[in-house]
């Protein structure tokens, strides 16, 4: 009986493994083909069929779509956005997932729900109105402008985030910060924020995904201060082939960096809240 059940365990494993391998395999596999395309002479880009592994590398591609007219701009456009977005989210959402977390109040559960299904909302059908109120207050074509509209799409999960984590920390340790002398806020801020801080680096690794993707805002409210995926998306059915591949990879590599730097962090961290 142990023999089988140590092969259950054993093959449950192995399964396991197996899936995350295969789909690790299928999410990576198109940024590998898209890296490698970006990163290759731009003759080689026409070949057919295209070697899984090439033969040369050249930095002509990513050198021309750099050298294209507009890119350098959207992307710092783009920079710009993204962390105007990341302080905004986790300025407003952090202090909200702790109310949430910490406060009873009547109908609690039910605007937790509210907050979510305001992500189930087509921003298509606000694109006018938005468009007009963003003129009639001077923020069209303004950076800041479409950093607000990212900010809102992303509250709603920075907002839950951040609340399933300081549900997680122990109410004990910030009343035990309180019998020491700590005002409420004090004790906020020197034991429950040092604790979330693995949610505020998923928040942020959410926040700043979402704001460089996000094209949709970005076209509709802005058409000289384009972010990078509103800029590619304009210019793309004009533009070479070396161009979209440059174009998806500068729009895949940020965002992998990010999550790179943050991950390790956040791994690092996350032992000391689930304690």
């Amino acid at each position: 009986m142990r023999r089988i059940g140590s092969w259950r365990r054993h093959s449950g494993r192995v399964l396991a493994y197996g899936l995350a391998i295969l789909f690790s395999t299928w999410v990576l596999f198109p940024i590998y083909l898209i890296a490698v395309s970006s990163l290759s002479p731009r003759e080689a880009i026409y070949q057919w069929p295209k070697a899984l592994f090439p033969a040369a590398l050249s930095l002509d591609t990513l050198a021309f779509f750099l050298g294209s007219h507009g890119v350098l701009g959207a992307t710092i456009n783009s920079i710009w956005v993204a962390l105007i977005t990341l302080v905004l989210s986790l300025a407003i959402g952090t202090p909200a997932g702790y109310a949430l977390a910490r406060f009873v109040f009547p109908g609690r559960d039910t605007f937790k729900i509210l907050i979510l299904t305001t992500r189930a909302f087509p921003i298509v059908i606000l694109s006018i109105p938005l468009a007009v109120t963003f003129i009639q207050w001077g923020l069209y074509d303004t950076l800041l402008g479409v950093a607000l509209v990212h900010t809102a799409l992303a509250l709603p999960i920075t907002i839950l985030v951040t609340n399933s984590i300081f549900v997680s920390v122990p109410r004990d340790l910030e009343e035990a910060a309180l019998t020491l002398g700590c005002s409420p806020r004090q004790a906020f801020m020197r034991v429950a924020l040092p604790l979330a801080l693995p949610g505020l680096a998923a928040a942020a690794i959410f926040t700043f995904v979402l704001s460089w993707n996000e094209v949709f805002a970005a076209t509709i409210l802005t058409l000289r201060s384009r972010t990078l995926p509103a800029h590619v998306l304009t210019v793309l059915n004009e533009s070479p082939l070396p161009f979209r591949f440059a174009g998806g990879f500068f729009l895949i590599a940020p965002a992998l960096v990010f999550i790179f730097i943050i991950r390790r962090y956040l791994l690092n961290m996350w032992g000391r809240v689930v304690k």
